[in-house]
């Protein structure tokens, strides 16, 4: 071998044994997988099991696909900061997320109340179209950066029940007076019609009800319903829930600690958040027939809301909703926006949806 070529492959063979001797690189991967812990705290408590437990699910999945390196803690309503408080919790950073409804913040805006549930407004179903693909997601993430937080999808209970009440409701006016727990654009839409709303907390409800405090409340539905034993007090058992036609939880996060998430992190959380999403309703209209049949056997009066109230409900509703657009753009944009959604959505609905379920419905009753 040449002296020329020698001296070359020596010097070779010494910077290999140098770069082997350095310390190894850390792995991109690694590098873009940091250890973060997060705390989220829920507007609801522990024992609403099929919201609450959402959360689990959440956090469950986004530790799994990350190998345990973002980590999120849970907490419930009261634990950190007060249900109706979690979207202050969020923006000022006590947290950096929340599961919350957003239509408790009305009195912040009322356009939240248009992501969440709007009396007459969208059912499940349509509140999933509308957002993925209707754009009201758009909409949301518009207004939610005016508050500084970032909000996704994270459960829907479907159509609630109308509420517990004391007595018999046969007319509109039966409602003149009546001490009512309902809150959020419904309850001024009942104020409307001569209801005298009431904001109460949960863990009250029960307790004012048997009191006589209020005539009548409003939660969610059999499954929910029946462990807050409202039937014991008030056996009239109404339906539909017109003012939750497909009310969505949402997970909502600090804008600025969202940005800060790597890019495959923040895609893990929205796929949970969409597990999440699915999961809940899936819960509630597996668990919601038999609770049913439970509370009936309890003693619980189903009684469908007069059709004249609805017609009287639904004009009310039209008329408040025009009165609170003529002042709030933000409102009026989002409305405008899921009600034209609504009814292109209603050409299919009445041509493919109702007529199957309404038939099958029919055939049931006949055996």
């Amino acid at each position: 071998m040449k002296r020329r070529d020698l001296l070359a492959t020596a010097g070779l063979g010494a910077a290999a044994a140098a770069t082997l001797a350095a310390p190894l690189a850390a792995p991109a991967i690694a590098q873009s997988a940091p250890t973060i812990r997060w705390r989220l705290t829920s507007s609801v408590p522990k024992v609403l099991d099929a919201i609450y437990g959402a959360n689990e699910l959440l956090a469950n999945y986004v530790r799994e696909a990350t190998d345990g390196r973002f980590q999120i803690e849970i907490f419930a309503a009261g634990e950190v900061v007060p249900g109706l408080q979690a979207l202050d919790a969020v923006q000022n950073g006590t947290v950096e997320a929340a599961q919350t409804p957003l239509y408790y913040y009305i009195g912040k805006d009322p356009t939240f109340a248009c992501f969440t549930a709007l009396p007459f407004g969208l059912n499940a179903r349509q509140q999933n179209a509308w957002f993925y693909h209707g754009g009201g997601r758009e909409l949301q993430d518009a207004f939610l950066a005016k508050y500084g937080v970032v909000g996704l999808l994270g459960g829907n209970t479907g159509t609630q029940m109308g509420g517990w009440f004391r007595r018999e409701i046969k007319a509109t006016a039966d409602f003149a007076g009546l001490k009512f727990r309902i809150g959020g654009i419904a309850g001024q839409v009942m104020a409307k019609l001569g209801c005298v709303p009431q904001q109460i907390a949960p863990g009250d409800v029960y307790a004012a009800l048997e009191k006589g405090t209020i005539d009548a409340c409003e939660w969610v539905g059999p499954y929910d319903d029946e462990k807050l034993g409202f039937v014991r007090v008030a056996p009239y058992y109404y339906y539909p829930g017109w003012w939750d036609g497909g009310p969505t939880m949402h997970f909502i996060m600090n804008k600025a600690r969202w940005e800060e998430l790597p890019a495959s992190y923040r895609a893990i959380f929205e796929a949970a958040a969409a597990a999440a999403n699915a999961d809940m309703l899936a819960k509630y209209d597996a668990r919601n027939p038999a609770a049913l049949r439970r509370l009936v056997g309890q003693g619980a009066q189903l009684r469908p809301f007069p059709a004249a109230f609805m017609d009287d409900a639904y004009l009310a509703t039209t008329q408040l909703y025009a009165e609170i657009g003529a002042k709030n753009a933000d409102f009026k944009k989002a409305v405008d926006s899921l009600t034209a959604f609504r009814n292109e959505e209603y050409l299919w609905w009445q041509v493919g949806e109702y007529p199957y379920d309404g038939y099958t419905i029919r055939a049931r009753a006949r055996g």
